[in-house]
């Protein structure tokens, strides 16, 4: 995990981590998928786990993770779609995430939460779901390496992107300020809206199905890097 550039400005100069969703990868061969986008050019690994409570889904937990973690060394970025999270902050540190993000809406007390996640090790993230308002952060900035903002709603992949979503990017730019905060978008994102995306001011761009479809992955995250840097430029 590295800090991003920070710099004055929503166009500052500031590179781009690509972190494809195993969401999208073949469960049936999941560590060979890890060890593709690895040596394909990702940046993170982005793991969506999901309780079928909290989101419409079930995914994986903590085992999962850990039987990943020694096929690649690549940071491993785990977004925790689960309510209560608190009780699994733990396993999840252990089983070898490096970032690991929580809902702002997921429990009743975020600051607590993040301040566990960093007594563990391990670096601290705050999702936010297209209808929770980026106020929702403003009192625990001093207690997160990454801002996770969702760009559909969360539990399934391939959803399409919701534009509304990019005014909350550009005012939680605003509040990261000069602070060493990645600021990370999911949902949706492919070459049409990571320009938009990075424009608006996200530094972390995680891509589900916009990598993993047709097998050519490293082809497949070029394309995106590019077009999140030509938003960057604009």
């Amino acid at each position: 995990f590295q800090a991003p550039t920070v710099g004055g400005g929503l166009n500052m100069a500031r590179e781009i981590v690509i972190a494809p969703s195993i969401l999208s990868a073949d469960f049936a061969k999941l560590g060979a998928e890890v060890e593709a986008i690895d040596r394909d050019g990702c940046d993170w690994v982005h793991l969506d786990v999901m309780d079928g409570h909290f989101v419409p889904n079930i995914t994986f937990g903590p085992d999962v993770v850990a039987a990943l973690r020694p096929h690649s060394d690549k940071v491993f970025d785990t977004h925790l779609m689960i309510a209560p999270c608190d009780l699994y902050l733990e396993a999840f540190a252990k089983a070898g995430s490096d970032i690991i993000t929580v809902h702002a809406e997921a429990g009743p007390h975020l600051d607590r939460s993040l301040q566990y996640i960093r007594s563990l090790g391990k670096k601290a993230g705050v999702s936010l779901t297209p209808s929770t308002p980026e106020s929702a952060i403003e009192y625990v900035l001093d207690k997160l390496d990454l801002v996770l903002v969702m760009t559909v709603n969360p539990g399934f992949g391939g959803q399409t992107f919701i534009p509304a979503q990019l005014e909350k990017i550009r005012a939680i730019r605003k509040m990261i300020g000069e602070r060493p905060i990645h600021l990370e978008v999911d949902g949706g994102v492919n070459v049409d809206t990571a320009g938009l995306v990075a424009e608006a001011g996200a530094d972390a761009l995680v891509a589900g199905s916009a990598v993993f479809k047709n097998g050519d992955y490293a082809k497949n995250i070029a394309a995106i890097r590019e077009a999140a840097m030509a938003g960057v430029a604009a």
